[in-house]
C-alpha cells in the first residue's frame, strides 16, 4: 500500500505508515452540542467518513474516535437562555446530530465519548502537567504555561514571540503569559461544577480531547483530524499539553479540511446564509450533498451555491442512469456471438479500480476519483447501447461484474447506495409532486416541440417551451436530444 497524506504538521504529503501494522487509530474533534448542525459540520463528518471507509477498503482495521463536547461556555449560555440544564440541552442536540448524520448515511465511529464522562481523566492529566512544570494553579484556575513547551506553535507555524506581541487577549493578572490557556476553570455561580484538587470547577476545552484521545488511542496515535479553524488554538494546545504530559509525540499525521462558504461569503446567521443540514436535505437528496462535497478535494475551500448543487444533482443522476441501464440488461442466449466490447474498452474497464486507488492514494483525491467514475460510466453507456438481444453472454456478465466494482468504489464516497431504477423513478415523482403537470404530458409536449422544430416552426417551438417554463419545467437541448429539469426555488 502506498497512501500519501498531506500532514499539516510537516506541511507536505507523506507516505502513510501506521504505528501498528494494518491498524489505524484516528481521533476527530466532534461537535459542541448546543445547536443544529450546518453544512460545515456535514463536510467534516463526510470527509472523515470517506477517509475511514477508504482505509478499511484498503485492508486496514480502523479504530475511529469522535468526541462530543457537552460542557462549554456556549452550552452554558444557551441552556440559560432556554431555561434548561446543560445536560438536557447537550443531550437533545446530540440526538439531533444523529438524525442529521444518519440521514446523510454517515457510518458511526468506533466510539463517541462525551467530555463530561471523562472528567477524572482530565483531572489526572492536569495533575501530571502541574507535576511536570507545564502548568500552574492561579487562584481557582489552572493554566498551561506555553513558555514551558519550546515547540509551541509548530503545528500552526506560528511564532510564540510574534503571537505574544500581537496577542489580542484580555488582561488577566492571574496568567504568567497572555498566551497561557486554561486547563481548569474555577466554579462560577449557576455553572455545572466537579470537584478537583484545585477546588470545584470544570475543564477547559482543549484538555478534553487530550484526555479522551489518550484513554482510547494511547499516548501516540496515527491521525488527528478536524477543520482548518481548529489548527489554532485548539489543536496547537492539544499537542502542547499531550506531549508535555506524555513525554512522547502526540500524533503522526494531522489532517484538516477546508472551509465552506455560501455563495462566496462566510456562513453567518447575520448575513442570512446560515444553512443547516436540515435546510439542505429538504431540497436535495443526501447523496447529492455527498456528491457536491466530494467533487472538491477535502483540503480546498468549498462554495455552496444553487448552481453547484444542480451540477451535483445532474452528476449523480448520470451515474444512477448508467447503473440502471446496466442493471436492466438480460443474459443473451447465443454463446457463439462474438464480443462487442473492444479490447481498448475492456482494458479501460478492467483498470478502473487501479486508477481509482491511484487517485485516492494521492491524499484522498475524491474529485479525481469522481472523474474516473464518470469516465467508466461513459464507456459503460456506450457499450450498453451497442448490446442487442443476440449479444454475447460473456459481454453481459463482464459488464455486470464491472458494475459490482463500480458501485463498490462509489460506495466509498457513499454514492449509489440505492436501487438505481427505484431512485430515478422516485426522483421524477418527487420532482413533479405539487406541480400542475405530469411526466406523460411533459414528454408529449417535448415531442410536439421537436416536430415544430423539425419544420422550422420556431414560433410554435418557443410557445411550447414557454408553456412548460410557466409550470417550472425547463428544457435543455443537447446532442442527445431534449431533456427537462424542474427549476428549484433558491435556498
Amino acid at each position: 500500500m502506498s497512501i500519501r497524506i498531506y500532514n499539516t504538521l510537516t506541511r507536505r504529503k507523506e507516505l502513510f505508515t501506521p504505528l501498528e501494522p494494518n491498524h489505524v487509530r484516528i481521533y476527530v474533534c466532534g461537535i459542541t452540542s448546543y445547536d443544529y448542525c450546518h453544512i460545515g459540520h456535514a463536510r467534516s463528518a463526510l470527509a472523515f467518513d470517506m477517509i475511514v471507509r477508504y482505509l478499511r477498503y484498503r485492508g486496514y482495521t480502523v479504530t475511529y474516535i469522535r468526541n462530543f463536547t457537552d460542557i462549554d461556555d456556549k452550552i452554558i449560555n444557551r441552556a440559560a437562555e432556554q431555561n434548561t440544564t446543560t445536560e438536557e440541552l447537550a443531550d437533545r442536540f446530540i440526538r439531533e446530530f444523529y438524525i442529521d448524520m444518519d440521514g446523510l448515511g454517515i457510518d458511526r465511529p468506533t466510539l463517541e465519548p462525551k467530555a463530561t464522562a471523562h472528567i477524572n481523566e482530565m483531572i489526572d492529566l492536569i495533575a501530571e502537567l502541574i507535576d511536570s512544570g507545564f502548568a500552574y494553579q492561579s487562584g481557582n484556575d489552572v493554566y498551561y504555561s506555553v513558555n514551558s513547551f519550546p515547540e509551541y506553535g509548530k503545528l500552526s507555524g506560528r511564532n510564540l514571540s510574534d503571537m505574544q506581541a500581537g496577542a489580542r487577549v484580555s488582561i488577566n493578572e492571574q496568567k504568567n503569559n497572555p498566551m497561557d490557556f486554561v486547563l481548569w476553570k474555577g466554579s462560577k455561580p449557576g455553572e455545572p461544577t466537579w470537584d478537583s484538587p484545585w477546588g470545584p470547577g470544570r475543564p477547559g476545552w482543549h484538555i478534553e480531547c487530550s484526555a479522551m484521545s489518550r484513554k482510547y488511542l494511547g499516548n501516540t496515535f496515527d491521525i488527528h483530524g478536524g477543520g482548518q479553524d481548529l489548527i489554532f488554538p485548539h489543536h496547537e494546545n492539544e499537542l502542547a499539553q499531550s506531549e508535555g504530559a506524555n513525554k512522547a509525540p502526540f500524533v503522526t499525521t494531522w489532517i484538516h479540511h477546508g472551509f465552506v462558504t455560501i455563495r462566496d461569503e462566510k456562513m453567518s446567521k447575520s448575513l442570512g446564509n446560515f444553512l443547516t443540514i436540515r435546510d439542505i436535505v429538504k431540497q436535495y437528496h443526501p447523496e447529492v450533498i455527498r456528491f457536491f462535497i466530494f467533487s472538491t478535494h477535502y483540503r480546498n475551500p468549498l462554495d455552496f451555491s444553487e448552481t453547484a448543487m444542480q451540477d451535483a444533482t445532474a452528476g449523480l443522476d448520470r451515474l444512477y442512469s448508467c447503473v440502471a441501464a446496466i442493471d436492466c440488461l438480460t443474459a443473451a442466449g447465443d454463446l457463439n456471438v462474438p464480443s462487442l466490447i473492444s479490447k481498448k474498452d475492456r482494458v479501460k474497464l478492467t483498470s478502473m479500480e487501479e486508477r481509482y486507488q491511484q487517485a485516492m492514494d494521492n491524499d484522498f483525491n475524491t474529485a479525481q476519483a469522481q472523474a474516473i467514475l464518470f469516465d467508466t460510466a461513459k464507456i459503460l453507456n456506450k457499450i450498453e447501447q451497442q448490446l442487442t438481444e443476440n449479444s454475447s453472454p460473456e459481454d453481459v456478465h463482464f459488464l455486470r461484474d464491472t458494475l459490482v466494482v463500480f458501485k463498490k468504489l462509489a460506495g466509498i464516497m457513499g454514492l449509489l447506495q440505492e436501487d438505481a431504477v427505484t431512485y430515478l423513478r422516485q426522483k421524477k415523482a418527487a420532482l413533479l409532486e405539487g406541480l400542475d403537470i405530469d411526466e406523460l404530458t411533459i414528454e408529449a409536449m417535448i415531442k410536439e416541440r421537436n416536430e415544430a422544430r423539425g419544420v422550422r416552426d420556431w414560433a410554435r417551438s418557443d410557445q411550447i417551451r414557454d408553456r412548460l417554463l410557466a409550470k417550472n419545467i425547463e428544457l435543455k437541448d443537447g446532442p442527445e436530444g431534449t431533456a427537462w429539469v424542474i427549476k428549484r426555488n433558491q435556498i
